[in-house]
Parts: structure tokens; C-alpha cells; sequence
């Protein structure tokens, strides 16, 4: 077996381009692994767990290109077709030659030739703030998707976003649906009265999931950011969602879900949630709140329409004795299917969650996406998880979130399915739940998904509280 690794110096592509350039030359023939990524300490550890040596100065500005392939041949036909992905995702467009008219460079000059009201921005977090300035300026409310934006910055944007009568949707903000525009990681669901403000994108999904799967859809969906909620942002851009959300007269009851927020801001939000002329139902994923089905069950209930029986494709073969008493291991590509699948489990067995062997973890969270693409597009930091712990006796459940939309990847089963029968092929103490987000018109098909997921032995629930309270009830011993 050849190994190869290069790093460029300053050869900077976006996360998404990378992972599809590593998965593409992953799959020529003769090559056993190939990673190509910016040199993160997150991403230089992974390298080092696949078997490859790097350079130790390598850093976060740098590519890092290494392929592991069976001879000279493969390798050499691998560092071509690498080669020859990185140049094409380099290529200038059709029709951008010297006689075409010459590219916007700024935000500001993009607006002007359009009739945009949002301006949406994805780039590295640390770089995004003169953007997001320059979008504001040109009268955009800003949708940033960026990660990784210093807490200082996130103020003063929003604090320059009021003065201006406008909102910024983030940082950090993954989803939004404008006027039945999906933006990010939005879902595919009908229109509808009710109106979201969210603090968690994948809790928004959430919500409009279970909405649409009721029959009822959604006017708009404002992503706040999840940091929104914290004492030093302190809701500056959800009390600016809730006006925009009371003043439209197609919005008939407003869900405010958050990832759990500081208990000042909370009562901040519910004041100021008194105060408006539409109902307001919280959905906040901490113990003693509604968890997010509870609340879209409120939230239909209070509309006068029909609460349904949440989609579920059970197992077809019960787990076998030696689950219960094991512990249990979240895996997720959602914080908020995090926290309030901890906040579940840890309301029914108290505080001692981690002496008891059970542990949530968020692949989602800044410190995993950091030089990477958020797991929802790029598994394989999760898959290699889940393997390891699959091959952990103590471990006796397999928690997992599985989220559709535009933007995630198109199809997130042809990659867990195998890792899963891996996982359960020899293991008839091990038990796999996993909640599924999304909706029939998704592009992934949430229906197929989930009959592929069924087959491979798992348990499959739309209600991601419901795929919490079955994966308890398993380690608890009930295997009904």
C-alpha cells in the first residue's frame, strides 16, 4: 500500500468542495482512503487516525492532500484525477471572459443590480463581518450561515441591524424559510399560519417537519442564530422576529424554539411574547419545557386542528436481550436534537448521566465544523464515531438524528446503512434508534430514507423526542 501526502501552502477551497473532491477520488479503483483538507488540528488528528503522516507545520491555512492507494499505478492515476478536481473547482465560469460584464466584488454591488431584500453570506466566520457590514449598508437584512463569528461581532451586527430597521438572521444561522423561499438547510413543506423563530436551525426543521407531516405548513421560518439567547447577545435579533412575525397578517400563531437559552433572556422573550397581538408557543429543549413535538402538538391544538400519530418505521426485529443496563450513546448531527434528546433522558434518570456510561455529542457544534463541512453534508467524522463506539461492549444503544433538505446530502442512508448492519452484524446487545427529520417532497425522500434505515435495524421516528424516550426506554430495560 502507497501513501502520499502533500501540503500546499496557501492553498485554500472551501470545506464542501473538499470533501467532494476527497469523496470522489476515495472511490477510483486501488485506492484505499484520500483525504484532502485545510490543515485544522481537527483535520490533521483525522488524518493521523487514517494512517497518515503530516507534516508538523502544517496549518489551518494550508491543503493538506493525502491518498493511500494499492501500488505506483493507482496512486499516480489518483494524484492526477486530484489534481484535475482542484483545477476544475478553480475554473472561471462560462461567459465570465474579458468581454463579459465583469463580476460583483462586494455585497453592496451585488444588491444593486438586483431587487434582493436578503443577503445571504457563507464564508469563513472570522472573515465575515465587513461582508455582513457591507450588506447592511446596502439596506439587506443577512442571513450568515458562517460559523466560528467572535460573540463581539455578532453584537455589533445586530446592534447596527436595528438602527437600520432590519434583522440578521445568525451567525451560525443553517436554516430559514422566506415567503416560502427555502434558504440553508430548509425542508420542503407546504405554506401555512404558522410563523418560527429559531434559535437551533435543526430545531426549526424539527418544527416544520411535524407541522407538515400534520397537514399544516408554515408562513415563514426566521433563524436567529444560536447564540441569539445567550446573556450577551440577548435576543436582540428574536424579539426583532417576533415583530416581523405579530405584523404579518399571514402568521397566526408564532413557535419560538431555542437551544437552551440563558434564563434572564427567556423571561425577556416571554415578556415580550405577552405583549404581541399573535400566540406565542415555546419550544426550548431543557428540563421542565415542552420538548419541540409537545409544542407542535400545542401549537396545532391552539389552531383548532387535528394532532396526528407521529410517524414511526419500527424495527423489524426487537433487540435481544443485553441492551438494558448498557449505556446509551447519542450521535448527532443537530444541537438541538442534542439537547433536548439529553434533556429527556436526563429528566427521567436525574444528574448522573455520565456516571451511568450515557453521553450526547453534537458533530455539529463549531469545534467539529472548524476547516469542515457541517456533518449534515460530510458524515465521516460521525461514522467513524459511531464505529467506535459500536465496538464498545458497555455501549447498548445507538442514538442518531438523520436531517433532509435542500443543502444536506442528497442521500445520507447509502453512507449510515452500512455502518449500522457493521455495527449490529455481531452485536445482539446493541440496539440502533435513530430520529428522522424531514418530509416526503425532501429531496432525499424521507420515506425511502426511512425504509432503508428500518432494514438495516434500526428503529425510525420523525419525532426526534419520541426517538429519545424509545432509546431510554430500551437501556431502562423495556424493550416494548
Amino acid at each position: 500500500m502507497k501513501r502520499w501526502v502533500e501540503v500546499r501552502r496557501g492553498g485554500y477551497h472551501d470545506s464542501v468542495t473538499l470533501m467532494l473532491v476527497s469523496r470522489a477520488v476515495s472511490e477510483l479503483p486501488g485506492v484505499g482512503g484520500a483525504m484532502t483538507a485545510m490543515g485544522t488540528g481537527l483535520n490533521l488528528e483525522m488524518l493521523g487516525r487514517m494512517g497518515f503522516e503530516v507534516p508538523a507545520d502544517a496549518g489551518p491555512g494550508d491543503l493538506v492532500v493525502a491518498i493511500r492507494a494499492d501500488g505506483e499505478e493507482a496512486l499516480g492515476a489518483a494524484r492526477e484525477a486530484l489534481d484535475g478536481l482542484l483545477s476544475e473547482a478553480n475554473r472561471v465560469p462560462a461567459g465570465a471572459g474579458p468581454l463579459a460584464p465583469p463580476r460583483p466584488r462586494t455585497t453592496a454591488s451585488a444588491a444593486a443590480r438586483g431587487e434582493a431584500t436578503v443577503a445571504l453570506l457563507s464564508v469563513p466566520g472570522p472573515q465575515v463581518f465587513p461582508e455582513a457590514m457591507d450588506a447592511l449598508d446596502a439596506g439587506l437584512n443577512v442571513m450568515i450561515f458562517s460559523d466560528n463569528v467572535p460573540l463581539a461581532q455578532e453584537i455589533a451586527l445586530k446592534e447596527a441591524a436595528a438602527r437600520r430597521g432590519l434583522i440578521v438572521m445568525g451567525p451560525d444561522c443553517g436554516t430559514a424559510v422566506i415567503g416560502g423561499a427555502g434558504l440553508g438547510f430548509a425542508n420542503a413543506v407546504r405554506p401555512g399560519p404558522v410563523g418560527v423563530v429559531a434559535a437551533s436551525g435543526t430545531g426549526a426543521q424539527q418544527l416544520m417537519c411535524l407541522l407538515d407531516a400534520a397537514g399544516t405548513g408554515v408562513s415563514h421560518v426566521l433563524g436567529v442564530g444560536g447564540r441569539d439567547l445567550s446573556p450577551e447577545v440577548s435576543g436582540r435579533s428574536a424579539l426583532a422576529a417576533l415583530a416581523a412575525l405579530d405584523a404579518d397578517p399571514g402568521t397566526e400563531l408564532i413557535v419560538l424554539v431555542s437551544k437552551p437559552p440563558a434564563p434572564q433572556v427567556a423571561d425577556l422573550i416571554r415578556e415580550a411574547a405577552r405583549r404581541l397581538e399573535t400566540p406565542v408557543v415555546f419550544a426550548l429543549p431543557v428540563p421542565g419545557e415542552d420538548d419541540l413535538t409537545r409544542a407542535v402538538e400545542k401549537a396545532l391544538e391552539a389552531l383548532g386542528r387535528p394532532v396526528p400519530e407521529w410517524p414511526r418505521w419500527a424495527a423489524p426485529d426487537r433487540p435481544a436481550a443485553g441492551v438494558a443496563g448498557r449505556a446509551l450513546r447519542g450521535l448527532f448531527a443537530g444541537g438541538t436534537h442534542r439537547d433536548e434528546a439529553e434533556a429527556i433522558v436526563r429528566g427521567a434518570l436525574g444528574w448522573d448521566l455520565e456516571a451511568r456510561g450515557h453521553r450526547f455529542t453534537d458533530f455539529g457544534d463549531d469545534a467539529y465544523t472548524r476547516g469542515r463541512a457541517h456533518p449534515m453534508i460530510d458524515p465521516a467524522l460521525r461514522l467513524e464515531a459511531l464505529a467506535g463506539e459500536a465496538a464498545d461492549t458497555a455501549v447498548g444503544v445507538l442514538l442518531l438524528d438523520v436531517v433532509l433538505g435542500y443543502g444536506a446530502e442528497p442521500d445520507p442512508a447509502a453512507a449510515l446503512v452500512p455502518a449500522l448492519r457493521a455495527a449490529l452484524k455481531d452485536r445482539s446487545d446493541l440496539a440502533a434508534v435513530v430520529s428522522l427529520c424531514g418530509t416526503p417532497s425532501d429531496p432525499q425522500d424521507r420515506d425511502r430514507q426511512a425504509a432503508a434505515l428500518r432494514d438495516a435495524g434500526a428503529d425510525v421516528f420523525a419525532s426526534n423526542a419520541q426517538a429519545a424516550r424509545r432509546a431510554l426506554s430500551l437501556v431502562e430495560g423495556d424493550s416494548g
